[in-house]
């Protein structure tokens, strides 16, 4: 590609399943805004049962596609084929050929744009695959399957997922890591971390947050068992501990594993309200409050894409635990900027939550290193590595970067 076609704005279509704030709808959000700051023209499309838009405010040209986001009595294999025809129908219907680059970010999108493209409404679209899920559904597996060998490239945020793309489904993929804004997450003053702790009522307590609502990719269960252990642990040395769960927004239905975490805490000495604060609706301008008030972040899931949660942390300066799996190894290291816990290990997550309460040497260590790993990724260089790759692929394609018209009804 020659200097000139380099240094061209892009128009580029982000396409993401919902508004609320799930991983992928956080990271749509942050790589369009950062790149729309370095000058580009961005357009993000979200299937939204409302015009009430995105969880929290931006400045990017939307469209919501009109979808009621869940039915009674609907089950989860209809519920995302709905998803996918509606999308499908608005793209026929409502999308010309518009944009450089059209990005999706999920199984239901990238179905959608799937089957568009084979209608010949673009050449080629990319899709970014955070995790491969654990369906049983044939149905889902098929879709599953289908959004990630129809894109004509893939990208990945970790090193793990590309390999694992490679082992099980034959398929090559790019490297992008997630991102972290770091002029939003910083670690508190102690006027702000005074304030926070008052907030939510935590004055005096050891205060033990978790992000991600309640689910079997959280290892929820496993977290509350061994945070009752600890508890008790700790209350034996003085200490007053808490747990805060905060969010919750998902795509699917999680009722059986939900009914025994909540079966599992009724039959246990833990109190909700005093011991376990359950905050399963959280604005998005609270996320960075939750961090000033904790002592520090569980998070011991057994999947994760790169772990956002984790990296907001740490460029607040709360000290972290995660789970040992792949992924986290590739930017953690065990007390170095990270207690690493066995995710399928009750005893080894309550030892760890022990430590990161009682070892106050390793905890400012922590505290400290938390931002400055945070800081090798924040969401401008991301963008930037997204743009490169994209006019690598235009260029390779030898399509010139044309004019578009983009309507929407």
């Amino acid at each position: 590609m020659n200097v000139d076609n380099r240094q061209r704005l892009l128009r580029i279509a982000f396409f993401t399943y919902s508004t609320r704030p799930r991983g992928g709808v956080v990271h749509t959000l942050e790589l369009a805004e950062h790149i729309q700051d370095l000058g580009h023209d961005v357009h993000v499309f979200a299937l939204g049962k409302d015009e009430k838009g995105f969880f929290r405010p931006t400045s990017l040209p939307s469209t919501f596609i009109p979808c009621i986001m869940g039915e009674r009595d609907e089950s989860l294999d209809d519920r995302i084929q709905r998803y996918i025809d509606t999308y499908y129908q608005f793209l026929v219907n409502h999308l010309e050929t518009s944009f450089d680059i059209y990005h999706t970010q999920d199984c239901v999108s990238a179905n959608a744009l799937w089957h568009a493209s084979e209608k010949g409404l673009f050449p080629f679209f990319i899709r970014t695959i955070h995790h491969v899920d654990d369906f049983v559904s044939p149905r889902l597996i098929q879709c599953q399957k289908d959004s990630i060998y129809r894109p004509e490239h893939r990208l990945v945020v970790s090193k793990y997922w590309k390999v694992r793309l490679m082992s099980e489904f034959g398929v090559d993929s790019h490297i992008i890591h997630n991102g972290v804004d770091i002029s939003r997450f910083r670690p508190p003053t102690d006027a702000q971390r005074k304030g926070a702790r008052k907030k939510l009522d935590v004055s005096g307590k050891t205060v033990f947050l978790s992000i991600g609502g309640i689910e079997p990719r959280k290892n929820s269960i496993r977290l509350v068992t061994a945070f009752d252990s600890a508890r008790r642990q700790l209350l034996a040395q003085g200490l007053d501990p808490i747990l805060l769960i905060a969010g919750g927004e998902t795509l699917f239905d999680y009722t059986p594993y939900r009914t025994e975490f909540f079966g599992w805490l009724h039959d246990s000495e833990l109190e909700i309200g005093k011991d376990i604060l359950l905050l399963e609706t959280v604005e998005d301008e609270q996320i960075p409050e939750l961090y000033h008030a904790a002592d520090g972040l569980l998070f011991p899931s057994v999947k994760e894409g790169w772990g956002l949660v984790v990296l907001e942390a740490m460029a607040s300066g709360l000290p972290v635990l995660t789970s040992d799996i792949p992924v986290f190894k590739e930017y953690l290291q065990h007390e170095e900027n990270a207690i690493m816990v066995s995710a399928e290990d009750e005893s080894s997550i309550a030892a760890g939550i022990e430590k990161l309460a009682i070892d106050l040497k390793l905890k400012q260590r922590l505290a400290s290193s938390g931002p400055k790993t945070a800081e090798l990724y924040s969401w401008e260089s991301t963008a930037k590595a997204h743009l490169e790759y994209y006019y690598e692929l235009l260029s390779a394609k030898s399509k010139p970067l044309f004019q578009h018209e983009f309507r929407c009804e």
